[in-house]
């Protein structure tokens, strides 16, 4: 159910366990930039640490036909990664043609090849290629996206993918499968401002540039890198707070908002948001912890699902003081995975493994006789109550695709919520009672399954019901969001993404 880091290898563990620092030049994750081509004025870039944010200036004439004249920013990659930003430009502009976005290019010529995703300054966006050195351009796909602003580049096994948005919209994707070039190459941002003679300027933010998992990778075994990330909901802005070679997941934010929880390789850990410290939890006895664990809404208690060696290592749930201690048992069956509180601090919920069958059970805070709340034929799994305890929200398969779903706290009036084409799990219900955050997975991921390393998005619907909307675009899924991750605010949301970290 839940994929346990521990249970590795220890060669696996000892090779991934050096954290990274998030120290940055003041070019954030960038190695040099420079103005390419013939340009009447100096193109510039600057990084805000804090917004982790870039303002990028330049002229240049175009990027088309033979040659290309614009402001680039950039470093040297090889093989697969995913290029992704939002733009915003800066002004009215001068020519309704001015240009930003990425582009991959094997050389700093301004002849050079190259495969390239341009947002100009009117909303048209374009994917466009020169093959060879000194050709023309002979490649422009238009997007049908509606004035977007998300602009992502891919390169997968050596094919060239964009996908864009407007911010809060599902991505739409247009593909170049016959451009060759070569393994090594420059990628990064750009601004052209179509007109030589004036300064066109862009503010770049949610900048991430990843390296997916290659085809051998089988977590488990090993892992992709970790962000830690704290989203602000109003304004979709995302600011890597936290990284880490190996895997942790699924952030609890305390009750005070000072700090988050996440699970790493079986232990739990506390991070410090104003020291940026991860701290290891005294969890006593349990320390193959999976990554379903939740604070009590009153923040003093803690629920965890350890793999317990005197049942068959599965799942068991316990509950011990959010600052931690001797762990009691809740679970007396398990598999079991924890989820969720009650807000009056008497009841937990959960998923559980019961004959073959996973569906969603509650027990009294104390231990006792667990109750069934779902049986139905399809995957019942992520239950969470809402502030006011009326609801218990969780995600079933059950119609044949994962959506989300609703019941009393007794398990009746079970009704659907979301019904799309997205495979839906993981309802986080906001400190307000107003909405309803979870993570999205591409249709064809099989509608029992969150895996890693996927193509996902974290979405927002009110809770009274309506269209969801994109918040996050990310590559990321098992562990990025299983567990409440709201702030006490309501303001903010943490979640996990993941990179291939040299």
């Amino acid at each position: 159910m839940r994929i346990a880091p521990f249970l590795g290898s220890l060669v696996a563990l000892m090779t991934l366990h050096a954290s990274t620092g998030l120290a940055q030049g003041s070019l954030g994750v960038f190695e040099g930039h420079a103005d390419v081509g013939t340009v009447s004025r100096a193109g510039t870039v600057a990084y805000d640490p804090e917004l982790q944010q870039y303002t990028i200036s330049g002229s240049g004439k175009n990027m088309w036909a033979a040659r290309d004249d614009f402001h680039f920013v950039w470093k040297k990659m090889s093989g697969n990664f995913i290029l992704s930003l939002r733009a915003k430009f800066v002004g009215k502009g001068v020519d309704p043609h001015r240009k930003v976005g990425w582009t991959i290019r094997p050389s700093l010529a301004p002849d050079g090849a190259h495969v390239t995703a341009a947002l100009h300054g009117d909303g048209l966006m374009s994917l466009q290629t020169r093959r060879t050195a000194g050709a023309a351009v002979t490649d422009q796909v238009q997007s049908a996206a509606r004035l977007p602003d998300m602009v992502q580049l891919e390169r997968r096994d050596g094919a060239y993918i964009m996908s864009v948005a407007h911010f809060g919209d599902t991505l739409v994707t247009t593909q170049l499968s016959d451009v060759t070039l070569p393994d090594t190459v420059y990628v990064g941002m750009f601004i052209c401002a179509h007109n030589d003679s004036v300064t066109e300027t862009a503010v770049l933010s949610n900048v991430r540039i990843t390296v997916p998992a290659g085809t051998g990778l089988v977590p488990g075994r090993e892992y992709l890198g970790s962000n830690l990330e704290v989203l602000d909901v109003g304004s979709g802005n995302r600011t890597i707070v936290h990284q880490y070679t190996g895997s942790f997941q699924a952030p609890n934010w305390t009750h005070d908002g000072t700090a988050l929880i996440y699970a790493q390789e079986g232990n739990l850990y506390r991070f410090d948001l104003a020291t940026r410290t991860p701290t290891v939890i005294n969890t006593g006895f349990a320390i193959r912890n999976n990554n379903d664990h939740v604070l009590s809404f009153d923040g003093t208690m803690m629920g965890i699902s350890h793999h317990s060696a005197d049942d068959n290592n599965a799942s068991i749930i316990y509950t011990l003081p959010a600052g931690g201690g001797t762990p009691k048992r809740i679970t007396a069956k398990g598999p079991s995975y924890f989820h969720g509180w009650s807000p009056d601090g008497r009841w937990l919920v959960y998923a559980g493994q019961r004959d073959n069958d996973i569906d969603v059970y509650r027990i009294s805070a104390s231990g006792g006789e667990e109750e069934r709340l779902t049986n139905t034929p399809g995957l019942d799994d992520g239950p969470e109550y809402t502030p006011d305890g009326k609801y218990i929200y969780f995600n079933s398969s059950r119609t044949g695709r994962m959506q989300l779903w609703r019941m009393r706290t007794d398990g009746s009036g079970q009704e659907q919520v979301t019904n799309d084409g997205f495979n839906n799990w993981f309802a986080h219900i906001s400190p307000d009672g107003r909405w309803i955050a979870y993570i999205a997975f591409p249709p064809d991921v099989p509608a029992n399954d969150h895996p890693f390393y996927r193509h996902v998005m974290l979405r927002l619907m009110p809770i009274d019901g309506g269209p969801s909307r994109v918040i996050a675009y990310l590559y990321g899924g098992q562990g990025t969001i299983n567990v409440p991750s709201w702030s006490p605010d309501g303001k903010r949301l943490a979640f996990v993404s993941n990179t291939g970290m040299k």
